[in-house]
């Protein structure tokens, strides 16, 4: 697991031909996580082949090989590896008599599970009532293998390669041309409305000559503006978040306003825009802008102020303007900051399109502020410049088209030519392509429209795209990048995310993506692996209109199914929005009845031969305040268990790190669970709580050992335990109470929690005396100093002296005052050969202060040094207790076990690679 979570993690910051570049789509589950999940979903487990494996230790030699496909499947850059792919496949094929099901999922949204269905030979089909998710599932799974091996059709294109096009590179290629070709066709005629700028040239001692030179522009830098409400002033005032353009040490760019007279502004004067550049006068956090979201803004002329309200009634009455503030040029290697001049103020003053998208901006509050503002329609959230550009390049996706259709009759995909699953060759090609190129339309509104903010961050100098988060703010100095530069926001960028993911997809075994609601369609002889969406989290339809009256623009008559309606359909989305359902009770409550209906409906067709999976995505708020046991939680799996699954797994999968985000080592929870689910019998028997108890305490015993083989973090084990817990209480048609009552999941949480607790307790009394003692120490005084008598009291009935503790290395002792030793404070270069007082507790102290201070390295040569003297299972399963023990009372210390738990795996594997000759060496130096 930990794998596969510093994986997921690390995906995060992979683009080059991340699928995630394809289009944006929100909360996309990782591909790491989904490609290891549908391996162990089709894989049999060693022990169900006892026939081959009939030993525990044959099964876990097996179980750890399997896991060695997982690892290497997970990395990303053996993303193409055919070799692994071809044994994993085999793995599969193994499993299911050469016969593996077709997947579905049915909340496909950014096509994460299909598309890693599709690498892993599967055939993938891929669902969503939206028509943005089916398009982008389209582009991901259906599309590219129809056209797999193909050459390139734009003339002379196909002879820049030797030797064939593998999977989906020849349609990559032909993204590119036909996309550049868009963007030479677009800046024939709107190429004036992005003018270049006049740059100083400087000298060889930095200072200007007096002479210019033309430079691209990057984006031009604008804030809103409205009338100061201050009747005596009545300047146009600038909204503005922050004056700051560039934060990099040494080249601090930032605006500097001043208000100056002018006869023809209104009031008789106008703020005008110059750039500063010295650090010593750069705005503070007390002047830095005029704007603060949550009050309103102060007149930069004035000091006035304008408040929310009345920016907002200014706004309702089309009295929102916007001034230039900056220019931003490309320079060499650095960004060029310049005023602001006439020649690009008017650059911007083109005249409305006479047709742009139409549309209305959802009126929630919560995801979408700029209604509040007046800015009711989706074209509102663009300039004209803006319109004008997105409407010319969504027009030449159909001349694109039409030039791709010739030239693939050219290259010899004739019309009448049927493609292997029926259709016209050519015009499917010209399609195909087109799709894509309209994508890239789609895609460059992200960064093309008026939600988009410049960031002075040092790192990150440049655009921030419209969904910066999961919503539509409202901004007030916004960036309007230049289509026809080089930089971030421009078209190019756009087009290589897209040619860069088809070179990289698999291409392979054909793929399905249709429009369906997920609790009406068919489940036959699909097997379900789903991510669906949770309660109110995002809203994915209001949020992915933005996207389609674009995408409905340039696709419309290619994709007539899924772009006939005027916005994307919202009445059956299936999510808990309280401004669609009459608040949040009656949200919350059709979220739960839908998801219901879609589980019910699939346990129809369900067969018994392999689970479903699914991930569920805990709310961060929702884990702080209740735990794993909290009531989203508890009512997903009601709903489940009421419609005939039996609960069997419970993984935790963690995609985030940094800040408040998952990494290994802290002490968070897992952000989703995967849940692995098969239909109960429907023969299953009822139990009462005596018989739920008892089966749950063996089971949960039986199972602890195996959960711990897959090397999960112990801040996620209770989230893993309820997966073996809940499968017991599931299996049952249902538990009774004493009073006859139905015991409800909620309780059956509670249990599971209390028997693990128990488990843990009953299991401390098996371990070595020391080891006790230090355990009954801490919980009784965690790392308190305490009296000589309070140490003695607890090591008497133990068969133990104190001074003999100490002389172990894990209490100080004297002055007749006692304390444990932190695994911090212990002494770096601990010598276990030379201590012949070993306990549990002394080496999995060391262990995780070596593997947090000084690395795996450092605590596989301390394993080895060990083993043989201590069972090393032992010291993993007692790193979760004492994680479990101080998680509360201790974070920090908390985490170092949490983090050489989670690295078992590796820390192990490690140390078999280790000589113990060489470990003799480092430990004991000159005594070799």
């Amino acid at each position: 697991m930990e794998d596969i979570n510093a994986e997921s993690a690390r995906e995060k910051s992979i683009r080059h031909g991340h699928p995630s570049t394809l289009h944006l789509w929100w909360a996309r589950r990782p591909l790491a996580a989904a490609r290891a999940v549908l391996f162990a979903q089709l894989v049999d487990d060693p022990s169900s082949h006892p026939e081959l494996f009939p030993t525990e230790e044959e099964q876990k030699k097996e179980r750890e090989r399997l896991h060695g496909i997982i690892r290497r499947l997970v990395v990303w850059e053996n993303i193409n590896d055919e070799g692994l792919y071809r044994e994993a496949r085999e793995e599969i094929l193994k499993s299911t008599g050469g016969n593996p099901p077709a997947i579905l999922d049915p909340f496909a949204g950014g096509g994460t599970i299909p598309l890693e269905a599709q690498r892993l030979g599967l055939e993938a089909h891929a669902s969503d009532l939206n028509p943005v998710p089916v398009l982008i599932n389209k582009a991901l799974i259906e599309i590219p293998p129809k056209f797999a091996g193909k050459p390139p059709v734009f003339p002379g294109a196909a002879e820049t390669r030797l030797g064939p096009w593998p999977r989906a590179t020849g349609l990559a290629e032909d993204v590119r041309r036909y996309g550049a070709w868009m963007r030479d066709r677009a800046q024939e005629r709107i190429g004036d409305l992005y003018p270049k700028a006049q740059v100083p040239v400087l000298g060889g001692d930095g200072k200007p000559t007096g002479k210019t030179t033309e430079a691209t522009v990057i984006a031009w830098i604008w804030a809103r503006t409205v009338i100061c409400p201050n009747p005596a002033c009545g300047i146009q005032m600038p909204l503005v978040r922050s004056w700051w353009l560039g934060k990099k040490k040494g080249k601090e760019a930032y605006v500097v306003p001043k208000v100056v007279d002018d006869v023809a502004a209104r009031g008789g004067r106008r703020v005008e825009f110059s750039i500063g550049h010295d650090p010593k006068q750069a705005p503070t956090t007390t002047s830095d802008g005029t704007m603060t979201t949550s009050k309103g803004a102060t007149c930069v002329a004035c000091g006035g102020f304008a408040t929310l309200a009345y920016i907002r009634s200014e706004g309702a009455s089309s009295r929102i303007s916007a001034q230039l503030l900056a220019v931003v040029a490309e320079g060499n290697r650095r960004r060029i900051y310049l005023a602001p001049d006439e020649k690009h103020a008017q650059a911007a003053n083109t005249p409305r399109p006479a047709n742009p998208p139409t549309g209305s901006v959802a009126n929630n509050p919560r995801w979408f502020s700029p209604p509040q503002y007046g800015f009711t329609e989706f074209s509102d959230l663009f300039t004209n410049r803006q319109l004008t550009t997105l409407t010319t390049l969504s027009d030449l996706v159909s001349e694109a088209r039409e030039q791709l259709h010739a030239d693939a009759i050219a290259a010899g995909l004739t019309r009448g030519e049927p493609l292997s699953n029926g259709g016209d060759a050519a015009e499917a090609y010209a399609d195909a392509v087109a799709t894509y190129l309209g994508m890239a339309a789609s895609r460059l509104s992200d960064y093309g429209g008026t939600i988009s903010t410049w960031m002075p961050d040092p790192k990150n100098e440049g655009i921030r795209n419209t969904f910066a988060r999961q919503a539509l703010p409202m901004t007030w100095d916004f960036a309007e990048a230049n289509l026809f530069s080089e930089s971030s926001g421009n078209f190019g960028f756009m087009l290589r995310g897209i040619a860069r993911v088809l070179d990289e997809l698999p291409a392979r075994n054909g793929g399905n993506a249709e429009q369906a609601d997920a609790a009406s369609r068919d489940y036959t002889n699909l097997l379900i692996a789903t991510d669906p969406p949770y309660y109110d989290n995002i809203g994915y339809s209001d949020l992915s209109d933005y996207f389609y009256v674009w995408l409905r623009r340039s696709l419309r008559d290619i994709h007539p199914d899924s772009f006939g309606t005027m916005l994307v359909p919202k009445a059956e989305e299936l999510i808990a929005n309280p401004y669609r359902h009459g608040g949040k009770e009656s949200a919350e409550r059709f979220f739960e009845e839908g998801f219901e209906q879609v589980f019910a409906r699939a346990r129809q067709a369900a067969s018994p031969d392999y689970p479903i999976t699914t991930f569920y995505a805990f709310k961060q708020a929702e884990l702080e305040k209740e735990g794993v046991a909290s009531t989203g939680w508890s009512t997903f799996l009601e709903g489940m268990v009421r419609n005939g699954w039996t609960i069997t797994a419970t993984w935790p999968v963690r995609s985030e790190r940094g800040g408040r985000m998952i990494s290994v080592g802290t002490n968070a929870l897992a952000s989703s669970i995967v849940l692995a689910l098969r239909p109960r019998e429907t023969t299953a028997p009822a139990t009462d709580r005596t018989g739920f108890l008892v089966a749950l305490h063996s089971e949960l015993e039986e199972a602890l050992p195996r959960i711990r083989e897959g090397a999960i973090a112990p801040a996620d084990l209770r989230q893993t335990i309820l997966g073996p817990g809940m499968a017991v209480f599931s299996r049952f048609s249902r538990v009774l109470e004493d009073d006859g009552s139905t015991m409800s999941v909620k309780t059956a949480l509670a249990l599971i929690n209390q028997t693990f607790d128990a488990l843990q307790n009953e299991h401390d009394a098996e371990l070595d005396a020391d080891t006790r003692f230090c355990l009954d120490w801490f919980r009784s005084y965690g790392w308190d100093t305490r009296p000589y008598g309070d140490a003695e009291s607890l090591a008497v009935p133990l068969g133990l002296s104190v001074d003999g503790i100490a002389r172990g290395g894990t209490l100080t002792s004297g002055g007749g005052k006692v304390a444990l030793i932190k695994p911090q404070d212990l002494a770096p270069g601990w010598d276990p050969a030379h201590d012949d007082r070993l306990s549990l507790w002394e080496v999995t102290c060391h262990l995780a202060r070596a593997y947090a201070t000084e690395g795996r390295e450092e605590a596989a040569r301390l394993m080895v040094g060990v083993k043989g003297r201590v069972d090393l299972d032992e010291v993993n399963r007692l790193a979760t207790r004492l994680y479990e023990l101080m998680e509360s009372q201790d974070s920090s210390t908390a985490g170092l076990f949490n983090g050489l738990g989670g690295a078992w795996a590796d820390v192990s594997a490690t140390s078999t690679t280790i000589r113990p000759a060489a470990v003799a060496e480092t430990l004991f130096g000159e005594e070799i």
